[in-house]
């Protein structure tokens, strides 16, 4: 029986994270989803959000975006359209990335401009509740 779980978090531009952790918390489609070892095996949709890999009692925070998880008994790995640890958000850059999103959709676009600036609004969102975890003070 394995006691650890290869994590690893993948972009269409590299690979943001892989490491062995205890657990892996991730933001499922229908709620936040809690990974240990020797989980059953599933492929699923997860919603922009939270990854917290957990390992020795600490935890590692990413923000991600729409993608999916795949889960063995020993691997979890996520193929998302953005990924970033937290130390590398910008929580200025992030909310004025939130306003731009919001301000645009109040504007008449195209279904694949909507999409696009939705994507961008939660990607914003994501780094925000991240960020603001260990700082509630934003």
């Amino acid at each position: 029986m394995a006691n650890m779980l290869t994590l690893e978090i993948v972009t269409p531009e590299k690979k943001t994270f892989s490491e062995e952790v205890d657990m892996v918390t991730l933001p499922g489609v229908e709620g936040e989803m809690g990974i240990f070892p020797n989980h059953i095996p599933l492929l699923t949709q997860i919603s922009s959000g939270e990854v917290v890999a957990r390992k020795g009692g600490q935890d590692t925070l990413l923000a991600v975006g729409e993608g999916f998880v795949e889960i063995t008994d020993s691997r979890v790995a996520i193929m998302t359209d953005m990924a970033v640890r937290e130390e590398d958000i910008d929580l200025v850059k992030a909310e004025e990335a939130r306003k731009r999103a919001e301000e645009r959709l109040q504007e008449k676009l195209s279904d694949e401009e909507e999409a696009t600036t939705r994507a961008a609004l939660l990607h914003s969102l994501a780094q925000l509740k991240v960020k603001r975890r260990r700082s509630p003070n934003h």
